[in-house]
């Protein structure tokens, strides 16, 4: 059933990556600054930093794209 008023669940998934994204890009921040005193094999790659910042963007565009106020702009 539709209603004028439904928002994509495709918004609420790029905010929950966009949330996800900066979390685990602040954990890998944090970890730059206090290393692990057993590593692993990998750890100098920094894949949490990456990987939150890949999460983020693609939470931040996904969100964008599918805003609420995007999409009554396009029905106008």
């Amino acid at each position: 059933m539709e209603s004028e008023h439904t928002i994509s669940i495709w918004f609420f998934i790029g905010i929950c990556l966009l949330f996800d994204g900066l979390l685990t890009f602040g954990a890998g921040l944090y970890q730059l600054g206090h290393p692990p005193v057993h590593p692993v094999v990998l750890y100098s790659l920094h894949a949490n930093i990456w990987w939150g910042a890949v999460l983020a963007l693609t939470g931040l565009l996904s969100g964008h794209a599918t805003a609420p106020w995007r999409q009554k702009a396009k029905e106008k």
